[in-house]
Formats: structure tokens, sequence, C-alpha cells
């Protein structure tokens, strides 16, 4: 039986935790910074869950 390959797009992107959980950067710290407050840039700089409806999908592409 053939091993599954992990997406490594998604491998860059997603970083899973020690209890399992699935953790991404928020959106949105690209470009037009100058523009966003500060306290929304310190808002958006930290990590989130994975949503639950991509939590299946995420982790067969991690090879999980």
């Amino acid at each position: 039986m053939p091993k599954n390959k992990t997406h490594s797009g998604i491998a860059k992107r997603i970083k899973v935790t020690g209890g399992g959980k699935l953790m991404r950067q928020q959106t949105g710290l690209r470009h037009r910074l100058e523009v966003k407050s500060s306290k929304e840039t310190r808002s958006l700089s930290g990590y989130v869950q994975v949503n639950k409806a991509d939590t299946k999908r995420v982790k067969k592409m991690l090879g999980r």
C-alpha cells in the first residue's frame, strides 16, 4: 500500500500543537499596514485554530 505524501504548501502554513490542534496565522497582515490601526495589527499577529469545517481536509493533506 503506498503512503500518502504531505501537501508541502499546507505543511509550511499550519503547525500542529502537542495536543493535536491545527494552528494557522491570521490573514490581513501582508499589505496596506499603514491603513490599519496598531490595535488591529496586534490582534491579527497571533495564531488561531483552523476552522472546524476545514480540519478533516487539512489533516488529510498533512497525512494525519
